[in-house]
């Protein structure tokens, strides 16, 4: 029985040894081999980055100006047009009410210069043999020749009615032409469809709508804790989600007076005029991001913000600096610019300082100098 007790023993004993032995190795590596990296000079940007989209820059709308129903179409959806080409036509549908009131004006006109002619026929006669003065003669005159014309305007009204043209047939169509030169965006209405033209009470309705594809502009928003480093005329870099590895220049030239709250943040409309080339088809409606730098240094000291510390008392930031092998200091720093991944070392370290990668899982990043001792 002793002899198994005086075994057990000796086995716990060998088991503290080893893991006191396998603690204090573990703890002894990790104490050390902290591997450095020196600062660099570089360009840092601060941008806002905006999404939205690009649209031309003037859509039109074209609107009958009768009402009626679409019998021909005559363009489609990508047609390029001109100012003045035929799009469609239509055939005009006769209001009832205003059908009767125009044929009960052609009847009265009638009427009218029937017994106006009469009149005129009768003074005529007396004219000539001088019985009345020229001056009644030429008032009876005027009123034979006013019943002429009303009578002439009442049928021209009744045609339009009934045809949608003075001169037309029985077939006759209302012909609507493009008011632009440009690209048929989009054609809503088909064949058979009934159109109404637009009145104070009503807008109308849209047989196509033509843009210039040549002007576009991107139209996206911005958060209302990034408007207020916006200006017009400020430069943008476009970016199209349909296109890969393509930039376009634009020009900040509308920021929205008043935002809109979208999903509980207040959101800012902001619109830029796109500087296309003859490259690639640049479509309306291409999702989009711009660019839109606010700050920018050039060739600044810097380093990875990931090697940056802050005290615990005064929040101020440092770092530490190797000054022999695996011995540092702490330096404070003077913090300028950042771009979320790069900051600008105003003061506190040079370009030869190794600092401490006090986060040794931080990974290696762009250009950035890095040092194992």
């Amino acid at each position: 029985m002793k002899y198994k007790n005086k075994i057990w023993i000796g086995g716990l004993i060998i088991g503290i040894i080893f893991a006191t032995s396998f603690f204090i190795r573990s703890n002894k590596k990790g104490l050390i081999n902290y591997e450095t990296s020196t600062p660099l000079v570089t360009n840092i940007e601060n941008k806002i980055v905006a999404t939205g989209k690009v649209i031309p820059k003037d859509e039109v709308e074209i609107k009958p100006q009768i009402t009626g129903i679409i019998q021909e179409i005559l363009v489609k959806e990508g047609d390029e047009v001109s100012a003045g080409d035929l799009l469609a036509q239509i055939k005009v549908v006769p209001n009832e009410q205003s059908l009767n009131n125009a044929q009960n004006r052609v009847k009265n006109s009638e009427l009218v210069l029937k017994n106006v002619k009469a009149e005129f026929t009768r003074n005529q006669n007396l004219f000539s043999k001088g019985i009345i003065s020229q001056q009644e003669f030429n008032t009876i005159e005027l009123q034979y020749n006013q019943a002429r014309q009303d009578l002439k305007n009442a049928r021209s009204d009744l045609q339009i009615i009934k045809l949608g043209s003075a001169r037309g047939s029985s077939m006759a169509n209302t012909n609507i032409r493009s008011t632009v030169t440009g690209t048929v965006l989009e054609i809503p209405v088909k064949k058979g469809d009934q159109v109404i033209q637009a009145n104070t009470f009503n807008a109308g309705t849209t047989i196509a709508i033509i843009a210039d594809l040549n002007i576009m502009i991107f139209e996206g928003k911005v958060d209302e804790s990034e408007v207020g480093k916006l200006n017009e005329n400020m430069d943008l870099i476009v970016t199209l989600a349909a296109i890969e590895d393509k930039e376009y220049n634009a020009k900040l030239k509308f920021i929205a007076p008043k935002g809109k709250e979208e999903a509980g943040t207040v959101q800012f409309k902001i619109e830029g005029e796109v500087y296309l080339d003859d490259e690639y088809i640049i479509r309306a409606g291409y999702s989009a991001n711009a660019s839109i730098i606010t700050e920018k240094e050039d060739s600044v000291l810097a380093i990875s913000e990931a090697l940056l510390q802050y005290d615990l008392t005064t929040k101020d930031p440092y770092v530490e600096v190797e000054i022999s092998e695996q011995e540092f200091e702490k330096r404070d720093v003077q913090l300028g610019l950042s771009d979320g991944i790069y900051v600008e070392i105003i003061s506190g370290v040079t370009e030869e300082d190794d600092i401490k990668i006090w986060n040794q899982t931080e990974p290696e990043k762009r250009g950035y100098q890095k040092r194992s001792n």
